[in-house]
C-alpha cells in the first residue's frame, strides 16, 4: 500500500494506492472483489436459459392449440400420444425450429450506446444490476449506468436529452408530462423500480417523541417535491392533524446529504430512501420511527423510464430494454439472491456503501436503532408492475396539495404516462407471471382508494391546500 502525501500538509495523505496499482484503499479493494464474485455467482444463476426455453415451449403451445383449436380436443389428443410424440408429429410437416429461432430473434436495434441516469439509491437495485451482471449485453445494448446527484438533475438530463432513459421516482413522469416544475416533456413509466423501501428515521433526540401530534414546528428532509416520499409523509403527518404546509417544515435534500443533516442537526428527521435510512442507524445518529410498507403495504416508490419521443423513434432499443429491466426485477424479487445483490451494489461505482448496510435493506433483517433487529422480509421489493391506479393516487395528492390546480382527468394522465399494456406484453413474453386489470384498489393508512372515485377521494381529507 502506497500513501501520497499533501506537500503542504505532510500529515495528511491525499490518497491511497492499493497493490493491484489502482487508487482505493485496501476495504473498497475487498469490497470490488467481493462484488466481482458475486457477480460471477449471479451470473451463473442467470435465467436467460430458461427464457429461451419458456420461449420454445410458448412456440409449441401455440402449434398445437392452432392445429386443436378446441381445448377438449386438444387435451386428448395431448394425453392419448404425449407431448414428445405430438410435437414429433407436427415437426414432420412444420419447421418448428425455425419458428422457434424466428420467435428468439429480435427487431434490430435503433441504437445500442446508451445513457441511464440513477440515483445511488437501493430502489433502483434492478436498474443497477444489470450492468454489472451483463442484462443489458444480453440484450445487444452497451449501456453506461452514471450516477447523478440529485433529482432535479436527473429531470434536466432527461429533458435535454443527455439521458437515454433514466431512474424515476414514480411521481416525476407525470409531473413532467404535465408541465409541473419544468417544461411540459411527455415521458412514460416503463417499470416500477421497487415497491416499499422508504421509513420515516429520527434524530436519537426524538426516541421518546413517537407520537406524530406532537412533531409541530420539526423540520424534514424530503427528497424532491414530486415523491412518494413527499406525498406520504404528508400524508401520514395529516392523519395526525398537522398541517405539512404550516405545522412543520419540508425541506428538499439530496438523499445522500439527508445522514448528514440529520447529525448535524439541521433537520429532525426526513423520509427518505433506503439505504439511508439503515445508514442513520449505522452511523447511530438516527431510528427508524417507521417503515412506509406500515402507511401502504405495496406502494410504488422509483420507475424506470424514458421520454416518449425516445420510444416512438427507438422502438426496438426500448423493447431491449425492458427485456433487461424486468430480468433484473425478476432476480431481484428472488429473496435468495438478496446478500449476494447487496455485494454487487454496493461498491463504489454504484451505490457506495457498506455492504452491511444494503444487506441488511435488501434481506430486511435490520437494527432499527432502537435496540431491537427486526425481521420485516419485504421491507424492500420489486414488483415491477406500473399500475394505472397508482398514478391516479399520486395524481390525487398533487391536487390535494396544490401542484395541480382545477380538474384532473386521471385515468387519461395515468394511461398516457404509466405504460402498463406495455409491461404486460413484455412480461408475458419472458414467460413472468403477468396479473390481471389495471387499476387494483389499495389501502393507505386503513383507508381503501378507488381509482374509479378519485375526484371524490381528493376532495375528502379535511387537512389539505386551501
Amino acid at each position: 500500500m502506497t500513501q501520497y502525501f499533501d506537500p503542504y500538509d505532510a500529515d495528511r495523505p491525499l490518497m491511497l494506492k492499493c497493490s493491484c496499482g489502482r487508487e482505493h484503499s485496501v476495504a473498497e479493494h475487498q469490497q470490488e472483489l467481493a462484488a466481482e464474485q458475486a457477480v460471477t455467482e449471479l451470473k451463473r444463476r442467470s435465467l436467460t436459459s430458461e427464457f429461451e426455453a419458456y420461449s420454445n415451449e410458448f412456440i409449441e403451445a401455440t402449434l398445437v392449440k392452432a392445429i386443436f383449436p378446441q381445448d377438449a380436443v386438444r387435451r386428448r389428443f395431448l394425453r392419448a400420444v404425449g407431448k414428445s410424440t405430438a410435437m414429433a408429429a407436427i415437426a414432420s410437416v412444420l419447421p418448428v425450429a425455425s419458428l422457434q429461432a424466428m420467435a428468439q430473434e429480435k427487431g434490430s436495434l435503433e441504437k445500442k450506446d446508451l445513457k441511464i441516469g440513477f440515483i445511488p439509491i437501493t430502489c433502483a437495485t434492478p436498474l443497477i444490476m444489470a450492468h454489472p451482471l451483463g442484462f443489458y449485453k444480453q440484450q445487444g445494448l452497451n449501456v453506461e449506468v452514471t450516477k447523478t446527484a440529485g433529482w432535479a438533475l436527473i429531470r434536466d438530463k432527461m429533458i435535454n436529452k443527455e439521458y437515454d432513459a433514466t431512474h424515476f421516482l414514480s411521481p416525476m413522469p407525470l409531473a413532467i408530462s404535465m408541465g409541473l416544475g419544468s417544461n411540459a416533456t411527455p415521458m412514460n413509466v416503463a417499470t416500477i423500480q421497487n415497491i416499499n423501501g422508504q421509513a420515516i428515521t429520527l434524530a436519537l433526540k426524538h426516541k421518546n417523541n413517537r407520537d406524530p401530534k406532537n412533531w409541530k414546528g420539526f423540520k424534514f428532509a424530503i427528497p424532491f417535491e414530486f415523491s412518494m416520499h413527499n406525498f406520504l409523509l404528508r400524508y401520514y403527518l395529516a392523519e395526525a392533524g398537522l398541517n405539512p404546509d404550516t405545522d412543520v417544515q419540508l425541506r428538499v435534500v439530496p438523499p445522500a446529504e439527508m445522514v448528514a443533516n440529520l447529525r448535524a442537526g439541521n433537520i429532525d428527521g426526513f423520509l427518505g430512501p433506503d439505504p439511508f435510512n439503515q445508514r442513520a442507524v449505522y452511523e447511530e445518529v438516527g431510528f427508524i420511527h417507521l417503515l412506509t410498507k406500515d402507511l401502504w403495504n405495496g406502494h410504488p416508490c422509483c420507475a424506470f423510464g424514458t421520454s416518449a419521443e425516445f420510444i416512438q423513434k427507438n422502438p426496438n432499443t426500448f423493447a431491449a430494454l425492458y427485456r433487461a429491466v424486468l430480468t433484473s426485477a425478476a432476480m431481484a424479487r428472488d429473496p435468495k439472491n438478496r446478500e449476494l445483490i447487496a455485494k454487487v451494489i454496493a461498491p463504489a461505482q454504484y451505490l457506495n456503501q457498506p455492504e452491511v448496510v444494503i444487506n441488511q435493506v435488501l434481506t430486511g433483517k435490520f437494527a432499527d436503532g432502537l435496540g431491537n433487529i427486526q425481521n420485516v422480509p419485504d421491507r424492500a421489493d420489486f414488483d415491477p408492475m406500473p399500475w394505472q391506479s397508482m398514478a391516479v393516487w399520486m395524481l390525487t395528492q398533487m391536487q390535494r396539495w396544490g401542484y395541480v390546480k382545477g380538474e384532473v382527468n386521471y385515468k387519461q394522465i395515468a394511461e398516457k404516462v404509466f405504460l402498463l399494456t406495455d409491461a404486460k406484453k413484455h412480461m408475458k413474453a419472458l414467460d413472468q407471471k403477468v396479473p390481471d386489470g389495471a387499476y387494483p384498489k389499495f389501502k393507505i393508512m386503513g383507508r381503501e382508494f378507488d381509482a374509479a372515485k378519485a375526484a371524490e377521494y381528493a376532495k375528502s381529507f379535511p387537512i389539505r391546500k386551501a
